[in-house]
């Protein structure tokens, strides 16, 4: 998957813009609204999202891939904060706790094992009562079944991009165990599924 990201990245720049997902506007919201300081960002790119939490005091950490990503970050964001050269799977990259971590189409991209280790190394990151917030992409999806089928409801739509579709039972399947208290349908540049989680000791 490195591969893949460097050369997307390497090639296309900017690939989506320079304008926050709704998403992220909504978990800033969020995060604000609980006295979150410090979030943690997994699949950070090129930082057009982690811009609107810097903006807005946030203390952040970010995780990237792609090393090309990450210098246009440092460009974009500038170089107080940490960036994790690294990918997800190799979680935890520091002994940090956060109160907010906000994962953005980054969890659909994996195989099943590798999605449930993600979701429990953010978890096991957050601060107790902290709140995590990832976005998935769902089954509405127009190239939902088209590609190379690789799994159940997982297609290979382009060369190197492995796509898991989700919908309400695989979220309920691989999030109700830790925090998982609401979901909500958002239409970004396709449909997905805005998953929210708080942290409490009682579920551990």
């Amino acid at each position: 998957m490195t591969g893949f990201w460097e050369k997307s990245f390497k090639k296309n720049q900017e690939m989506w813009g320079l304008k926050p997902a709704r998403s992220a506007l909504l978990a800033k919201d969020l995060f604000n609204e609980k006295g979150i300081q410090n979030i943690l960002i997994p699949g950070m790119g090129y930082g057009r999202n982690a811009k609107v939490f810097k903006e807005n005091g946030f203390d952040i950490t970010g995780i990237e891939i792609s090393k090309t990503a990450i210098d246009m970050a440092r460009k974009y964001l500038g170089h107080n904060m940490t960036i994790y050269h690294d990918t997800v799977s190799n979680m935890p990259l520091d002994s940090g706790r956060y109160g907010g971590i906000f994962c953005h189409a980054l969890v659909h991209l994996l195989a099943k094992e590798e999605r449930k280790k993600l979701i429990l190394n953010c978890y096991d990151q957050l601060l107790e009562n902290g709140y995590m917030i990832f976005t998935a992409i769902t089954k509405k999806a127009s190239n939902f079944g088209k590609g190379r089928r690789i799994g159940k409801d997982r297609y290979e739509f382009h060369q190197g991009a492995k796509l898991f579709y989700y919908d309400e039972f695989s979220v309920q399947e691989e999030f109700s165990e830790v925090g998982l208290f609401k979901v909500e349908e958002i239409n970004e540049d396709q449909p997905l599924y805005y998953i929210q989680c708080q942290k409490n000791k009682s579920l551990k």
